[in-house]
């Protein structure tokens, strides 16, 4: 392969791991399980979310997402930054994000924000890259009990009341 070519080939797969991480994000947010889970390889692999748990398969991980996360009020926000990613040989790649989590939990009138630190792994599997390591590093977090003693609500809702859609 040319100088070009190759250049152009790894502008090519810096992108796509972009694309990848921006899909996951967003799949969270819109509580996609199915998008989450196909953000990684099928087969063995490590994810370790703290907390949340460690999964050596994709399912594992959708299952607790689904048990967790996907219930309407429950509002999240996935905020993906700073990425750095390394591309290696044979189509494997690595990568670290900064991530600013915040959640809004109608039911338990409670607001979570997190900083967080990923550590990823990417493989390039049959032309299209997955995720086949993601560990999280929390560097920061505050759990705030919302209650009208404590804090006004002024509103609290998938979308601010009275605002065009």
């Amino acid at each position: 392969m040319s100088s070009i070519e190759a250049r152009l080939q790894a502008l090519e797969d810096l992108e796509a791991i972009r694309t990848l991480k921006a899909r996951y994000l967003d799949a969270c947010d819109r509580k996609d399980p199915e998008g989450m889970r196909d953000c990684f390889s099928d087969g063995v692999v490590d994810i370790d979310y703290g907390p949340i748990g460690k999964f050596s398969h994709r399912d594992q991980l959708a299952a607790i997402f689904r048990q967790y996360g996907c219930h309407p009020h429950v509002l999240d926000t996935h905020h993906g930054s700073n990425p750095q990613i390394t591309l290696g040989d044979g189509g494997q790649a690595a990568g670290t994000w900064s991530l600013y989590f915040q959640q809004i939990n109608l039911n338990e009138n409670r607001l979570v924000q997190m900083s967080v630190r990923y550590e990823d792994e990417y493989r390039k599997l049959h032309g299209v890259w997955k995720i086949t390591k993601s560990h999280s590093v929390t560097h920061s977090a505050i759990a705030l009990a919302l209650s009208p003693e404590q804090v006004k609500v002024l509103f609290a809702a998938p979308q601010p009341p009275g605002l065009p859609v």
